[in-house]
């Protein structure tokens, strides 16, 4: 698998943990255990978009670095195969 597939995966995985810690939160918002998770998973989603971002490239418009010009578009989407995938 390549490094690209592979910190995708990675923040993916993340990702849906978050989504489905908050969707618990929302019916269960005082359980503290849960709340951990949920900060837990954030704080590993966060460290899997900077790691995704300091080896692939930007995953979001604001984190774009500009330069002379507009090089977001150079690259392959993430959801596109191509590049090293």
């Amino acid at each position: 698998m390549s490094e690209r597939k592979a910190l995708l995966n990675r923040l993916n995985e993340t990702s849906f943990a978050v989504d489905e810690a908050v969707l618990f939160l929302d019916t269960h918002p005082c359980d503290k255990e849960a709340l951990c998770y949920y900060k837990e998973c954030a704080a590993m989603r966060e460290e899997a978009l900077k790691e995704y971002e300091k080896n692939i490239g930007p995953m979001q418009r604001n984190y774009i670095e500009v330069c002379d010009v507009w090089n977001w578009v150079n690259d392959p989407w993430p959801w596109e195969k191509g590049g090293n995938c």
